[in-house]
């Protein structure tokens, strides 16, 4: 039997990389440096048990899962906040319907349908610039439609 009588200097704490970030929590890249630094340490003659073993692996695998759909959640957060311009650029030289109200009293009047040509940004609302020399908020749209001669 060999007997362990010097530590791996890389271990030493003066020897390790300080941390970038001030988070507490244990990420995957340090949950194996341990696992591995453990099986490597471990007593021959007594090694880890087949539980102890699986039960770390399944850790592991499971913080792998729960990091991998951390990015995805974040990369799907970064399609979603896509600026608003960008969001209804699809619109263009589609036909849009919209209501047009009463100047004098307000009231609906009737609708209107009309192609747009341009999307733009007016005072944190997004705008559809109509062919028809309109501008419409885009909340204000009913219906969309492909323009008659795209059929």
């Amino acid at each position: 039997m060999t007997k362990v009588t010097t530590i791996d200097p890389s271990y030493y704490l003066k020897n390790q990389q300080p941390k970038s970030t001030s988070n507490n929590e244990l990420g995957k890249d340090e949950f194996l440096k341990i696992l591995m630094a453990q099986l490597q340490n471990q007593n021959p003659l007594d090694p880890m048990k087949d539980k102890e073993f699986i039960s770390q692996m399944t850790q592991f695998s499971s913080l792998e899962q729960m990091t991998n759909m951390s990015q995805a959640m974040q990369n799907f957060l970064q399609t979603e906040q896509q600026p608003p311009v960008v969001q209804y650029s699809s619109l263009i030289g589609k036909e849009v319907t919209y209501p047009v109200y009463d100047e004098e009293t307000g009231e609906f009047d009737h609708n209107e349908s009309a192609v747009v040509e341009a999307v733009g940004q007016e005072d944190g609302n997004t705008i559809l610039e109509l062919a028809n020399e309109t501008t419409v908020l885009v909340d204000e749209i009913t219906k969309v439609s492909h323009t008659k001669e795209s059929n």
